[in-house]
């Protein structure tokens, strides 16, 4: 059965009452007003003691962390501003609130003031007195453009579509896509960005043309690089080699790829969840031999309101991207399918 379709007057009756009663007008992807008094604290990482702590004149101060090694931006008042990772370019922000939701695969919510946006260089220890960094940041701090969750959650089911000056839809509902004859259970990655859009693509290592059967899907990985990649500038690569750029595969992603790895790959389960924040990439042992080989991915998307650490990915059950629970709860911690697979991290 293809799950996105079934029933759909019922489903549709479902998710617009539920979305009406998220937002009291309107059908959006997701919601940016909560009251304070429910409000969900994320893990700024394991280390709580600053190894440093640096004021400037601007009147903020700023504090260095370790696992992994990163910069704080604090306020006067000591409210944290911002989140810079060494060897990554994402960057924390926090912002008004937003509660990410998919009434139809699961009833959990995710609520974050926290804007995951990408930095013109990687992140290095004192940093933030280049003239680069406090240009970019004194925008970054106001900008309420879709930033890496936004646009994850625009190819979820409740999404509408959007298209270009072209005319070509570049987000919307995707689909996980065909699957190969030669690997029926899904772990192949067969659908990148282009086949979504329906492009031909050249990038510095490759060139590809995209299958007709593909347009409009994204696998694991594909959705990862239309968010990263295509939508917000990250540099791609066509092949699963080392080299500058996000490669195309998930296990390539998490051997050689770029930005810093937030825990090392042992073959078993990965527990350092105080480690992750939103946007974060997530890898998982998906095949038939459980270890430290790789066949899946996602994104990390905060803890939800049930306390959960939630993912979205594109996945064959769900027939594309979900945080929701079909197919096996979208959770890192507890004894789920997906949380006693997941191997590793990245923040890019």
């Amino acid at each position: 059965m293809n799950y996105r379709t079934y029933s759909q007057t019922q489903a549709a009756l479902v998710t617009l009452a539920a979305f009406a009663l998220l937002t009291g007008a309107g059908f959006v992807t997701y919601l940016v007003a909560r009251p304070s008094t429910d409000r969900i604290v994320l893990s700024l990482g394991a280390a709580a003691v600053p190894q440093s702590v640096v004021r400037t004149d601007t009147g903020y101060s700023y504090r260095r962390l370790s696992a992994p090694d990163r910069t704080q931006i604090v306020d006067a008042s000591g409210k944290v501003l911002a989140t810079m990772t060494d060897g990554a370019r994402t960057v924390h922000l926090h912002g008004p609130e937003r509660i990410f939701a998919e009434p139809r695969f699961t009833k959990a919510k995710v609520h974050t003031d926290l804007w995951v946006r990408l930095a013109p260089k990687e992140w290095y220890a004192g940093a933030e007195q280049d003239a680069w960094f406090t240009t970019w940041f004194s925008k970054a701090r106001t900008d309420r453009s879709p930033d890496v969750l936004g646009v994850a959650m625009e190819y979820t089911y409740v999404s509408s579509p959007k298209k270009d000056a072209q005319g070509r839809q570049y987000s919307g509902d995707a689909a996980f896509g065909p699957l190969s004859d030669s690997d029926p259970d899904g772990r192949a990655e067969n659908s990148d960005f282009y086949d979504y859009l329906g492009v031909s693509w050249t990038f510095p290592d490759k060139k590809e043309k995209p299958a007709a059967a593909h347009i409009r899907s994204l696998d694991c990985s594909g959705f990862l690089r239309m968010v990263y990649g295509y939508r917000l500038g990250y540099p791609l690569r066509g092949t699963n080699e080392a080299g500058p750029g996000l490669p195309r595969r998930a296990y390539a992603m998490a051997s050689v790829g770029p930005g810093a790895q937030l825990m090392p790959n042992t073959g078993k389960r990965a527990r350092d969840l105080d480690r992750l924040l939103p946007g974060d990439l997530l890898f998982f042992n998906a095949g038939p031999v459980q270890g430290a080989n790789i066949e899946h991915s996602g994104m990390y998307l905060g803890v939800d309101d049930r306390g959960h650490h939630r993912f979205i990915s594109s996945r064959t059950t769900a027939n594309g991207p979900t945080m929701g629970d079909l197919g096996g709860e979208s959770t890192l911690d507890g004894t789920g399918y997906w949380a006693t697979r997941f191997r590793t991290a990245r923040r890019i």
